[in-house]
């Protein structure tokens, strides 16, 4: 990782620096006092609480530098009018003094999947460093920047949002080589009003795509294949329905925990094996391959790494505990999200609970798409529990959809679901626990386990 002096970084954002000061060097960044860790750059971000309140702690706890509004005292530190903004400045100033190709992933559904398997694919041919976790926000994208080491060489970096010129401020600062699109989805409906305003938000990436850069988009989706006139940036597709498509995904076969299809594209066909359960992974693997292909990957080591690749936690782990099968998907949850987790458990031997969170961020399309969810779930489960504001909406859908009204509950306390889900389980069932980030659906799944334990 490469050391970054103040006066460096106070160029690149504008800032000012006292000049005692300007050779301290820092190495990556964090706006948590508790957790800086030794050497970082300390951003104080403006939020619930001042982080200028935690300057003074995070310095004890080893920050070598802070990024503020107004320093009130005499250590290293840059100042500028908005640390958040600056933050983002001085990342890109990074990304481009280390000069790594870089990959930007957004979508509605899979972004953080697709990114992961973006970098698996890569690595072995190039060095890879890529955004951990869920930092793919205006402070999370940028810190993560600041962490790579100085010789990475690709950089896949995941671009979230949920309002217009979000993917815009984000692309500016990664300015992605290649630009991939999962799909255009209902998530972040809420604020951005139609499907079509998703586009245009998701879109926004192209605008730091150089001239000379690549977008890889998701063919089976008709709102990005419908760009494909529209767009002045060379477009590679990827699908499995759309064989008009650059990269297609044929004779798909779930077999157990192993998803396997072939790869046609105009250079050649092979076979693709993934040791992950679902369908809908296909289209992530796919878009993982295209930009493999897009960097010169051998086939021989995208097949290699797509089949060691494992999900990242609480993505559809699937584990035995306790006598049960559990698949854990609480990260978050759309409604494309949702069917898919549904299928996935649908296919699963034995009895299948559904235990399913609100779905946040829908707007006006909120009880429409709870309800259509209930009648998946009748379908797909023997018995349901909905917890959240909108779970009346989800029960009514299963039971219109042909589920027992004894087998469907909804639930606004978590602690009472808990204690149905005691009494409705037995060992050899497979349950699923999914819903929104916000509905902390691993909350009812710790406590289920703890208790069964």
């Amino acid at each position: 990782m490469g050391k970054i002096t103040l006066q460096q970084a106070a160029l690149w954002c504008g800032g000012k620096i006292d000049p005692k000061y300007k050779d301290v060097t820092f190495l990556g960044a964090g706006n948590d006092s508790r957790k800086i860790e030794k050497g970082q750059l300390f951003i104080a971000l403006q939020g619930v609480r001042d982080g200028h309140d935690f300057i003074p702690s995070a310095l004890e706890n080893g920050a070598a530098a802070v990024l503020c509004t107004h320093a009130d005292g005499d250590y290293p530190a840059i100042v500028v009018e908005d640390t958040r903004l600056a933050l983002g400045t001085i990342a890109r100033g990074e990304r481009e003094r280390i000069g790594m190709k870089v990959v930007g992933v957004t979508g509605s559904v899979g972004k953080s999947t697709t990114k992961e398997m973006i970098a698996a694919v890569l690595e072995g041919t190039y060095r890879v460093a890529k955004t951990p976790a869920n930092h793919n926000n205006d402070i999370g994208m940028p810190m993560a920047i600041l962490a790579m080491p100085s010789d990475t060489e690709v950089a896949v970096l995941e671009m979230g949002m949920n309002h217009f010129r979000e993917i815009a401020y984000l692309s500016s600062i990664g300015r992605p080589d290649i630009a991939v699109i999962i799909n255009i989805g209902t998530m972040h409906i809420e604020h951005l009003g139609s499907v079509e305003g998703i586009l245009q938000a998701k879109l926004e990436i192209l605008e730091g795509v150089p001239a000379n850069g690549v977008m890889v988009l998701n063919g089976d989706d008709s709102l990005l294949w419908n760009q494909r006139k529209q767009l002045d940036r060379k477009i590679t597709y990827f699908g499995s329905q759309n064989c008009d498509c650059d990269v297609v995904g044929r004779d798909v076969l779930q077999n157990q925990s192993k998803l396997a299809f072939m790869v046609d594209s105009s250079r050649q066909t092979f076979p693709v094996e993934l040791s992950l359960e679902g369908e809908h992974y296909v289209h992530d693997a796919l878009a993982a391959i295209a930009v493999g292909m897009e960097m010169q990957v051998p086939v021989e080591q995208i097949q290699k790494n797509l089949l060691a690749f494992r999900n990242m936690e609480g993505r559809q782990e699937i584990y035995e505990k306790n006598g049960f099968t559990i698949i854990e998907d609480c990260y978050n949850a759309g409604p494309e999200s949702m069917n898919a987790a549904l299928n996935v458990l649908g296919n699963r031997p034995g009895r299948h609970l559904a235990v399913l969170g609100d779905m946040l961020e829908l707007g006006v399309c909120s009880d429409a798409e709870h309800y259509k969810i209930g009648r998946v779930a009748a379908q797909k489960a023997d018995v349901l529990l909905a917890y959240g504001p909108s779970s009346q909406r989800m029960l009514y859908g299963a039971i219109t959809g042909g589920m027992s009204q004894s087998n469907a509950r909804a639930f606004t306390d978590k602690n009472v679901l808990v204690q149905v889900l005691l009494q409705l389980a037995k060992p050899g069932d497979t349950l699923l626990f999914k819903g929104s980030h916000g509905m902390h659906m691993e909350q009812i799944l710790e406590q289920f386990l703890k208790k069964e334990a």
